[in-house]
């Protein structure tokens, strides 16, 4: 055992809090190796494996009522830890205002808990393990001699930062800065700072990204030695690098991505067998191969975690001089390929798995459109590609058989458009429009998740040490809550829920399948299950109804899947016992860390596209708008539009026709003397009220509600019915943003 486990095994063994001292008698520990055990200690209080109390003792949190987690804060003043080893059926801990203390919102705590209610867990923190921000991103506000102060942008920092006189960086009342916090909260007072940036007025073009980038933290270049670094990569496959590995030159390959894709780090090959069988060949750009364990350029792609793709940019995990060239499947161009070969029977299950190091050039890049319309039969593009229309046939018939069989096992899919933003040449939105799925894009996602399922395989079965992509299946009463409600639109749900199967819940998506509420059931089915997440153990995947699963596919843009890499090809190789036993012990803060850099990413790609959409509609005040009521909560009932893909809020206070009780379980809002209604997933007609950029929040005035031939029928109805089709979005003179990969983290 390590070291931190020997600890860790005392003192459950003891059952009781222990002085550091005898811990490290009763280890028996010679004097050269109480450096270590004290470096060891040190990094498990700071990991909240264990906890240091007074005496100079330490004890295990769960025997203590203590939890360590990450909090998160509201708006209103309290906030909830969420554990980070969280066990069956335990629940995040509500902490309220006066029990937060010092802590902010994101940071590491402990939280004791001091009692448990109805509701769950309440408690109170009780030490910082780690800060989320060191820097804090704000509007500026001038308090005169006395300096001045930064409201933080996101509410959820519920401490305004003090700036002392002469620390404003030139700010002016109003600029949005971006602040470094030099002395952190106390139970009593503010936190202290200095502006580090003038980031400009909410309103100036550009700000929104500027703001966004360093809310998150995001980093806007690499430095230097990493950019140095990745420019001595050689900028071609020289013969040294081919040695040893299988060539797969001579198979037809190509990579199909979005029209406007960068870099391309997957390659698709499929040939028909004799026997009938199907070879597939899943090529994945060889990135470690270039990027080696332990160096800055390695260090810097694990900080970042991944590529965050906005609109009109994308800040990448690697360098472009291997993200868009040396590591990018370019075409006419050999490169380097983990490869993972699958051979297939004829209703398309696999049969046998091959891993290689390979060496591939492609012969085309192509994009989906492309794919798609040859497939459908376009004569232009047919000819242009005739060498490569045989090969795009079979991806569409094979990908059909693998679908049919995933979705036979109780693989869930949520097959709705995409909104995706139209920008101009200044990065200003003019208008959404839906990007729905291609057939061509569904073979692809059928070939990536072969490949990861079968990699995960191979890991599970040679016992190599790797990151998991795990998805656990959600809890009872998130499940409970979302039967009732589709049970309330007259649909049949599963009797079973405390062993509830992914098939269940598939059950129900193909009810609603091509109905008017189809969007907001699947909204709303996607917010019952859990995150997945990355993990040292193989847990499986609820989601796609697997018990294995992995990320493999996209080392370019995920650095999980350079983990996977190294580690397959440790697994093809002589066992390294010492390099195992380190890569074990590294995985538990790696699978967190990745797994908050991806929230990372997904939040700020989430928040700077909700800052456009309501910029957007700083024009429209005092316009109408049709749409659907997507929740109902005591203070008003929230609407998206069906035109332009936008969230608002109808604050009950502005529905002065009557006074509306909330019913909870019928979630609705109900007049008490005209018994006017408005029920979750009812068509409304709204108009723009208010727009407030800097909370990135619509208000709408009720208008009415909409004509209802096309609302599901509610409990007791004999059954859901057809309705006319969202309006479609309005046409714009703008051009489409850029498109990364579909980035749908399975």
């Amino acid at each position: 055992m390590t070291l931190r486990e020997n600890i860790l095994d005392l003192l459950h063994k003891d059952g009781k809090p222990a002085p550091i001292r005898e811990v490290a008698r009763r280890l028996g520990l010679e004097p050269e190796v109480r450096r270590e055990f004290k470096l060891a200690l040190r990094q498990m209080i700071g990991d909240g494996e264990v906890v240091k109390i007074r005496g100079t003792r330490i004890g295990l949190p769960d025997r203590m009522n203590l939890v360590a987690g990450r909090l998160t804060c509201n708006p209103a003043g309290y906030g909830f830890v969420a554990p980070e080893t969280r066990k069956a059926g335990q629940k995040d801990v509500y902490v309220s205002a006066l029990n937060l203390k010092e802590a902010f919102h994101g940071d590491r705590v402990v939280v004791r808990v001091e009692r448990v209610t109805p509701k769950g867990p309440e408690g109170r923190i009780i030490r910082v393990l780690e800060r989320a921000m060191q820097r804090l991103v704000g509007r500026y506000e001038d308090d005169g001699k006395f300096g001045g102060r930064v409201v933080p942008f996101d509410k959820r920092v519920l401490h305004e930062l003090f700036v002392p006189a002469g620390e404003g960086g030139g700010a002016k009342a109003g600029d949005m800065v971006s602040a470094e916090i030099t002395r952190p909260p106390s139970a009593t007072r503010n936190p202290l700072g200095r502006v580090l940036e003038v980031l400009g007025r909410l309103d100036d073009p550009g700000v929104d990204l500027k703001v966004v980038m360093a809310k998150f933290g995001l980093p806007d270049a690499f430095p230097a030695e990493v950019e140095a670094e990745a420019q001595a990569v050689p900028t071609t496959v020289r013969p040294e690098d081919t040695a040893g590995r299988t060539d797969f030159r001579p198979w037809p390959t190509c990579t199909v991505d979005p029209e406007t894709a960068r870099d391309h780090d997957d390659a698709i090959s499929l040939d028909r067998m004799p026997n009938g069988h199907w070879l597939l060949g899943v090529h994945i750009a060889d990135v470690a191969h270039y990027v080696r364990e332990g160096t800055p350029l390695d260090q810097e792609a694990y900080l970042r975690g991944t590529s965050v793709y906005f609109p009109d940019r994308v800040v990448p995990m690697l360098p472009h001089a291997l993200s868009s060239h040396i590591c990018s499947l370019i075409d006419g161009e050999d490169r380097l390929t983990q490869t993972v070969v699958l051979e297939l029977d004829a209703e398309g299950r696999v049969l046998r798995t091959e891993f290689h190091d390979g060496v591939i050039r492609s012969a085309a890049r192509m994009s989906y459109q492309q794919v798609q319309a040859i497939v459908d039969g376009d004569g232009a593009l047919r000819e242009r590609f005739a060498a490569l229309v045989p090969l795009f046939e079979r991806m569409d018939q094979l990908a059909k058989l693998m679908r049919k069989r995933r979705y036979e096992r109780g693989s869930l899919d949520f097959d709705l458009p995409e909104p995706k933003l139209v920008l101009d040449a200044s990065g200003a939105m003019t208008g959404i429009v839906a990007s729905a799925r291609l057939d061509s894009m569904r073979a692809i996602e059928e070939f990536m998740l072969a490949a990861n399922e079968a990699v995960a395989e191979k890991l599970t079965d040679a016992g190599a040490p790797a990151l998991f992509r795990v998805h656990e299946a959600p809890d009872l009463e998130r499940v409970e809550q979302f039967c009732d409600l589709a049970k309330s639109f007259g649909y049949r749900v599963p009797t079973n829920l405390e062993s509830i199967r992914p098939e269940d819940f598939q059950s129900v998506l193909r009810q609603i399948a091509g109905k008017p509420e189809e969007r907001l059931i699947s909204t709303l089915l996607l917010r019952t299950m859990k995150l997945a997440r990355y993990f040292e153990e193989n847990l499986g995947h609820f989601g796609l109804a697997t018990k294995m699963y992995a990320h493999f596919t996209s080392p370019i843009r995920r650095y999980p899947d350079l983990v996977v890499h190294r580690a397959l090809r440790a697994a093809r190789r002589k066992k390294d016992a010492v390099r195992e036993a380190q890569l074990q012990e590294a995985l538990p803060q790696m699978g967190l860390h990745l797994s908050e850099m991806e929230r990372r990413a997904d939040e700020a790609e989430r928040e700077l596209t909700e800052w456009k959409k309501v910029r957007f509609m700083a024009d429209k005040l005092g316009e109408r708008f049709s749409g659907y009521i997507t929740g109902v909560q005591s203070f008003g009932v929230f609407v998206e539009l069906d035109a332009v893909y936008v969230q608002g809020l109808v604050h009950v206070s502005s529905m002065s026709d009557d006074y509306y009780a909330f019913d909870d379980r019928a979630h609705q809002l109900k007049g008490g003397n005209t018994n006017k209604v408005y029920r979750l997933g009812d068509r409304i007609e709204v108009q723009l009220a208010r727009v407030d950029l800097e909370r990135r929040q619509l208000d709408f005035a009720l208008v009415g509600l909409a004509p209802q031939s096309g609302q599901a029928p509610r409990k007791g109805a004999a059954g859901p019915r057809r309705g006319p089709a969202p309006e479609r979005p309005r046409r714009s003179s703008g051009k489409a943003a850029p498109a990364a990969k579909p980035r749908r983290r399975r």
